[in-house]
C-alpha cells in the first residue's frame, strides 16, 4: 500500500487534496472539505459524507454545481455528528442545508443527530436518504437497501437545482425524486484491503466473483465462477431493470470500484449498452469511471436513473469539482 502508517492515511490524503485543489478549504484536523466560496448567498447548501475509501465520493464532489461540503470519516467508518454540524455551519447562507445520506446505520444515526444539533443552532436542515442497491434488502450495516452509486446522481442533480437558487423544499424534492428513480447493482472480482488490516477484508477465492457486493465488501446475492464481461452485464442490467422498470430514457453510471482499469470499464460499458438496447431502454447520458469506489477492489457497478426532461437539464448543468466537471 502507498501509505505511511494506517493511523494517518485519511489526514495524509486530506493534506494532499488541499495541496492539489486550492479552490477547496480542507480542514485536515476537523475533517471537513468545503468549497472555498461558501457560504454562497441565497443558495441551499448540500452536505454529504461517509467513510473514507470511496474516493472521489464525497470530497471529490465538492464545488459549484454539486456539494458545498463533505465530511470524511475514517476508512469505511461514518463521520461523527460534530463534523456534519461544523460543515453545515460553514456553508449555510440562511437558505438551509440538505444532508445527503447513504443508507448505512452509522451514517443515518450520525446525520440524524447532526440535523438536530444544527437546527438547535438555527440552521434549517432537510435530509434525503439514498438507498438504491437492489442486490439485497437488509445487510450487515443497513436496515433496508444500501446507498451506492445513486449518491452521485443525487448530489449532481440536486446540487444543480441548488446552484440555480431553488428553495430547500424544492431541492429536497428533486433529490428524493432522483433516488426514487435510481437503482444499482455491484460486482466484486476481488476483495478490497483496508490500511488497518493490510490484507483482504473478506474471502473471495481466485476464479470466483461476488454478485451484489456492497461498497464495504458486504456479501451480495451469490458467488459464482468467474464470468465474462458480457455475462456480467446481462446479469447486472437485468437485475436493475427488473426492479426499476423504466418507461423512458435513463442516465447510466458504469462505475469502477477502485481496482478496475478504464480499459476494462469501457469494454464493460459496451456490454451494458448492448443489454439496454436489447431490452428497449434508451440511454440519454453515460458516465464511465471510478466514482464510488471501495479502496482497491476490482469490480464494477451499474446505476440507472430514469430521467425526465428536468432531471436531464439539471444533469447537464455546469459543475466544477475535483472529480466531475463540465460546462464551466
Amino acid at each position: 500500500m502507498l501509505i505511511n502508517v494506517p493511523e494517518t492515511v485519511v489526514a495524509d490524503a486530506l493534506r494532499g487534496m488541499a495541496a492539489a485543489h486550492p479552490e477547496l478549504t480542507v480542514d485536515v484536523e476537523r475533517r471537513v472539505v468545503v468549497r472555498r466560496d461558501a457560504p454562497v448567498a441565497g443558495k441551499v447548501a448540500l452536505v454529504s459524507g461517509g467513510g473514507s475509501g470511496h474516493e472521489p465520493l464525497h470530497g471529490g464532489f465538492v464545488g459549484p454545481g454539486m456539494l458545498a461540503a463533505a465530511c470524511p470519516g475514517e476508512v469505511f467508518t461514518s463521520p461523527v455528528p460534530d463534523q456534519m454540524v461544523r460543515a453545515a455551519a460553514a456553508v449555510d447562507s440562511g437558505a438551509g442545508v440538505l444532508f445527503v445520506v447513504k443508507n448505512y446505520t452509522g451514517d443515518v444515526l450520525n446525520f440524524e443527530m447532526a440535523a438536530e444539533l444544527a437546527e438547535d443552532e438555527g440552521i434549517r436542515v432537510a435530509k434525503v436518504l439514498v438507498n438504491d442497491d437492489v442486490a439485497v434488502t437488509d445487510g450487515l450495516h443497513t436496515a433496508g437497501r444500501r446507498g451506492t452509486g445513486a449518491t452521485l446522481f443525487v448530489e449532481k442533480i440536486a446540487g444543480a437545482a441548488a446552484e440555480e437558487g431553488a428553495p430547500l423544499e424544492r431541492v429536497e424534492s428533486i433529490a428524493r425524486r432522483v433516488n426514487g428513480r435510481s437503482r444499482s447493482f455491484g460486482v466484486a472480482l476481488s476483495a478490497c484491503s483496508t490500511p488497518a488490516k493490510g490484507g483482504p477484508t473478506f474471502d473471495l477465492p481466485d476464479g470466483e466473483l461476488e454478485l451484489g457486493v456492497g461498497i464495504h465488501g458486504e456479501p451480495g446475492r451469490e458467488r459464482r465462477a468467474m464470468m465474462t464481461s458480457r455475462e456480467i452485464a446481462d446479469f447486472v442490467v437485468d437485475a436493475v431493470l427488473e426492479d426499476l422498470r423504466p418507461s423512458g430514457p435513463v442516465l447510466a453510471l458504469v462505475n469502477g470500484t477502485g481496482g478496475t482499469p478504464l480499459l476494462e470499464l469501457y469494454g464493460f460499458n459496451a456490454e451494458v449498452q448492448r443489454v439496454l438496447t436489447e431490452r428497449g431502454v434508451p440511454v440519454a447520458r453515460t458516465l464511465v469511471g471510478n466514482y464510488v469506489t471501495s479502496l482497491d477492489m476490482a469490480g464494477c457497478s451499474v446505476t440507472l436513473c430514469e430521467a425526465d426532461e428536468e432531471l436531464l437539464r439539471l444533469w447537464d448543468a455546469p459543475v466544477r469539482t475535483p472529480a466531475l466537471r463540465w460546462g464551466l
